[in-house]
């Protein structure tokens, strides 16, 4: 229900605005713009969905052969201790398990088009225990706050847009993307722990979360003392080495165990191809609601009435320029990046502003995004309070962006 209301508004708002523009700045071509914007957007989300397919047909392949030997279970009995605590009504040796794992993963380690699949696998196995379909269950929404808030130890998809663009040292948002990306996870964590009443005082969580801290805060003394050209060369290695890892991993124990590969390959490819098609009226919805918005000139108005705000408080300006990717962050991936780049391209890479907005950028995944694929894909109607705490944990990372790129170049 509130996915509904958020989706009508963005047409509303849309209207509104558009009309505004056109009795008070006499714009005539607004509605041209507008309408454009939603077959442009239309357009996106299929190419997206059929980007997507490929990608999913290969990784649900390999996850059903990494399933079949076993491995996937014995990821799930790593992670146990914490998930079981985290995901209270999931059993403790279900394949959800495994495949939230493998997701939390990818997602670590910057590999979108991983991660994708492997949380798509994750939701169809989480909803094997809901009782009611179409309504997401606790532990659905945490997995996908887990998402959302998306923890990224290796942003290596804006150092390479930051090289593209000539920075000096495409590596030096390496750190504050680092700081912003865990306090945005910490928040949404520990936010719906108190919301599903699961207790922070046990002393797994604890020691988990002491652990994450300290891993987080022993890469940024690590990344730190690096030359900024070993920094893109090793996180590059790493993330690529370990993915590589886990596909010699299933297929080496599958081997063991005496399956047969191919046959398990094309089971899981099926159901990716499967998957995908269900996305495609889910993704062209919210795409085309968010490019109407944008087109509308609503994204500008909401802009302009910030910075004015934060001016008039006396406040240091210099980070505003960065807002309208912060905004555009819950809503579109490709939108947000396309502002950052925007502002690197007008200001330069290594104007603080653009570093700003790689700091954002970084600090947190694309809501509305994750809600409709991973939702979508399994028919659920219902986000309960997904949409809030989402939010939540999106301002947060903004907010940390903001506060890590003044502590790191201000």
């Amino acid at each position: 229900m509130v996915l509904n209301y958020i989706w009508v508004g963005f047409f509303l708002v849309a209207f509104v605005v558009a009309l505004g523009r056109t009795l008070f700045a006499g714009d005539l071509g607004v509605w041209s713009e507008v309408m454009s914007a939603s077959f442009s957007s239309a357009s996106t989300a299929f190419e997206l969905a059929l980007g997507l397919t490929g990608i999913l047909t290969l990784w649900l392949g390999l996850m059903k052969i990494g399933e079949r030997a076993g491995v996937i279970r014995v990821f799930g009995r790593l992670v146990s201790p914490l998930f079981t605590r985290l995901f209270p009504g999931v059993p403790k040796d279900h394949p959800a398990m495994g495949s939230i794992f493998m997701n939390v993963s990818a997602n670590m380690l910057g590999l979108d088009n991983a991660a994708t699949p492997l949380g798509l696998k994750a939701m169809q196995e989480l909803q094997e225990l809901n009782p009611e379909k179409d309504r997401a269950t606790d532990a659905m929404i945490m997995f996908l706050i887990l998402n959302a808030s998306g923890l990224c130890l290796i942003p290596i998809s804006i150092i390479m847009y930051r090289a593209q663009a000539g920075a000096a040292n495409p590596t030096d948002v390496f750190l504050p993307i680092l700081v912003a990306t865990f306090i945005a996870t910490l928040v949404g964590i520990i936010s719906l722990c108190l919301k599903q009443r699961i207790s922070l005082r046990d002393p797994v969580l604890l020691a988990w979360i002491g652990g994450l801290t300290a891993l987080v805060g022993g890469m940024v003394w690590f990344f730190s003392s690096l030359a900024p050209a070993d920094v893109e060369r090793y996180s590059n290695f790493v993330a690529n080495f370990l993915l590589f890892g886990v596909i010699a991993l299933f297929m080496g124990a599958g081997l063991l165990r005496r399956i047969n590969l191919y046959e398990a390959f094309i089971d899981g490819a099926r159901e990716g191809f499967q998957t995908a098609v269900k996305i495609i009226p889910y993704l062209v919805a919210i795409l085309v609601a968010i490019g109407m918005f944008r087109a509308s000139g609503a994204m500008d108005v909401i802009t302009s009435g910030l910075e004015s705000a934060v001016s008039a408080l006396g406040f240091d300006a210099q980070w505003v320029g960065a807002l309208p990717t912060a905004l555009m962050k819950p809503l579109s991936g490709s939108g947000s990046r396309g502002m950052m780049v925007d502002l690197m391209n007008t200001y330069g890479p290594d104007a603080f502003v653009a570093r700003v907005s790689a700091a954002i950028q970084g600090s947190t995944d694309t809501l509305f995004y994750v809600l409709a694929v991973y939702f979508g894909s399994i028919g659920v109607k219902r986000t309960s309070y997904a949409v809030a705490y989402g939010l939540l944990a999106d301002v947060t990372g903004s907010i940390a962006g903001v506060l890590a790129a003044y502590l790191f170049f201000g």
